[in-house]
């Protein structure tokens, strides 16, 4: 396993944390080398965690007062989904909380991971100074910045960071302003025209300067209805052949809710389209994703 590169990922969730969230500490576990830090207002989660989750407790007024200290201008967040559009900026935010890291992240919790160190190897941290696991643009769901007053500050170089801040209005600032399509059908940055300059647009302008060096690739699965996962022991495969970095529950949430509350996930578990099925072991091939 690398454990060259130190990597923390920041996690602000304020409300009862949901039924998956167990999914996520569970793959968290398996991860010992990649500190995990929770920011929320719930006390009601009562699991023990893994010795690399760490909670931490803050109000979103408490959050709004750090962010308009480190800022230098006044902002209110009043709802815990404003706070994707802040997710750039936790580098600088949180500045003394990564300290001591060479990469820092942001993620979702509605995310079960896989074996993260087989995708964010030293040859691919030491080379990179942003790591996007989508191919076409950067998602909110899983992100890494290298530590440093450069990429902790990129948020700056987009026009309108401030008017995003003030507003209490949620742009989509992490990713594209909602320009995911646009991204996607390979257009370039200085064709998608949006309300505010998103971080898409900051990362692909900067890298056109060769200010910064960001990686580009395929590591997730999310949407639709995907289904022929298995998780086994801190690998997750895809159609019992790929190896994927993680599955981002952005659509399975919405339609699969357990009818007891989860006390117990075993060290291998299927999902279909509909369902997670707890199971037993079986040997996987492994082919490169």
């Amino acid at each position: 396993m690398n454990k060259s590169k130190k990597i923390a990922l920041i996690i602000c969730y304020f409300g009862k944390l949901p039924w998956y969230f167990s999914y996520f500490v569970h793959s968290c576990k398996y991860n010992p080398s990649v500190d995990f830090y929770i920011i929320t207002d719930d006390y009601t989660y009562t699991n023990p965690l893994p010795n690399n989750v760490k909670f931490i407790y803050k109000t979103l007024n408490e959050i709004s007062l750090l962010a308009t200290e480190k800022l230098g201008f006044e902002v209110s967040i009043t709802n815990g989904y404003k706070l994707c559009d802040f997710k750039p900026a936790y580098g600088f935010i949180f500045s003394e909380l990564i300290e001591c890291y060479d990469f820092w992240g942001y993620c979702d919790i509605d995310v079960i991971f896989g074996n993260i160190r087989d995708f964010m190897t030293t040859e691919l941290l030491e080379n990179h100074d942003l790591i996007s696991v989508r191919p076409d643009w950067i998602p909110g769901c899983f992100l890494l910045f290298k530590n440093d007053l450069k990429m902790n500050t990129l948020f700056l170089h987009s026009k309108d960071y401030k008017k995003v801040f003030e507003s209490e209005k949620h742009y989509c600032f992490d990713e594209t302003n909602f320009a995911h399509n646009a991204f996607e059908d390979g257009k370039s940055y200085l064709e998608i025209q949006t309300e505010i300059e998103s971080m898409m647009h900051v990362v692909k302008k900067m890298e056109a300067q060769n200010y910064i060096k960001p990686f580009f690739d395929l590591y997730i699965i999310e949407g639709g209805r995907p289904g022929n996962l298995r998780w086994e022991d801190g690998k997750m495969i895809y159609k019992k052949r790929f190896e994927i970095l993680l599955y981002h529950l952005i659509k399975f949430k919405k339609q699969y809710i357990p009818k007891r509350k989860i006390n117990y996930i075993p060290n291998c578990f299927t999902i279909s389209p509909t369902k997670i099925y707890h199971q037993t072991k079986s040997k996987i091939v492994i082919n490169e994703f």
